[in-house]
């Protein structure tokens, strides 16, 4: 099947959704709560197009807009970029300190909106990716907590958690810099809490804290990582050679 992307031809298949069909056919839509490894959460809004099928248009949210039969998308029409500047104008109130934000709110043109007070010191868009990437990756030690204006990320009761590795999964897949990380030779600080730093025993590369190696090594069934991936490889390559000219001496 095709369909037309700002007048691009792009073959797809049934039920793809834009976004995917977009960036196969290296056609930009921005998105905040979009991530590879955790596709079709559809909470900012930011990657709405417009579609036109059979003359009629509609605004529809790309990442989770299946495609189901041949249309024509527009992903920077006037009302497209209209309707983005105004998420962003909201999304702005809600995280004024991240210059990530400020950046898309230059680039669209987000108007201000007076009559909502913005959140001091806030960087989160509430995006739900942290929660995700803990819940999925690593031990589910943050959740999305309170509702409506007082809805958050947080640990349990804001303390330290005691099921957190300190393995940063939620810090890598924020798109708004609103989780801090702290790493310095030995140690890595995130949600308030101190970890111990391990390094590759060959490189001195950091390969993780020592409760995040712990818990993956309990889950695999195998004794904790001493290597960083590369190291691992040489060595696998290096008894790999070792092995195969043994046998053919």
């Amino acid at each position: 099947m095709k369909i037309t992307i700002n007048q691009i031809p792009c073959e797809c298949e049934r039920g793809e959704s834009i976004l995917q069909i977009a960036r196969r056919n290296g056609i930009e839509i921005p998105t905040l709560c979009w991530h590879d490894g955790f596709p079709g959460q559809g909470a900012c809004r930011l990657c709405i197009v417009e579609v036109i099928e059979g003359g009629r248009a509609k605004i529809v949210v790309s990442c989770v807009y299946p495609v189901e039969r041949e249309c024509e998308v527009l992903t920077e029409s006037e009302k497209v970029r209209r309707q983005r500047g105004m998420i962003l104008a909201l999304l702005r109130k809600k995280a004024p300190d991240s210059p990530e934000i400020q950046a898309l709110c230059e680039r669209y043109h987000a108007p201000e909106i007076e009559r909502f007070l913005p959140e001091t010191g806030s960087r989160c868009v509430m995006c739900g990716l942290c929660v995700k990437a803990c819940g999925e990756l690593s031990v589910g030690a943050i959740a999305t907590v309170n509702r409506g204006v007082e809805k958050e990320i947080a640990t349990p009761y804001h303390e330290p958690s005691s099921a957190c590795v300190g393995c940063g999964s939620c810090a890598y897949v924020c798109p708004a810099g609103a989780i801090p990380v702290q790493e310095m030779e030995d140690v890595r600080i995130i949600w308030g809490k101190t970890f111990s730093l391990v390094h590759c025993q060959d490189c001195g590369r950091v390969i993780g804290t020592a409760e995040e190696l712990a818990a993956a090594a309990k889950k695999s069934g195998q004794e904790p990582d001493t290597l960083c991936a590369d190291c691992r490889k040489k060595m696998i390559a290096l008894s790999f050679r070792h092995t195969y000219g043994e046998i053919h001496r």
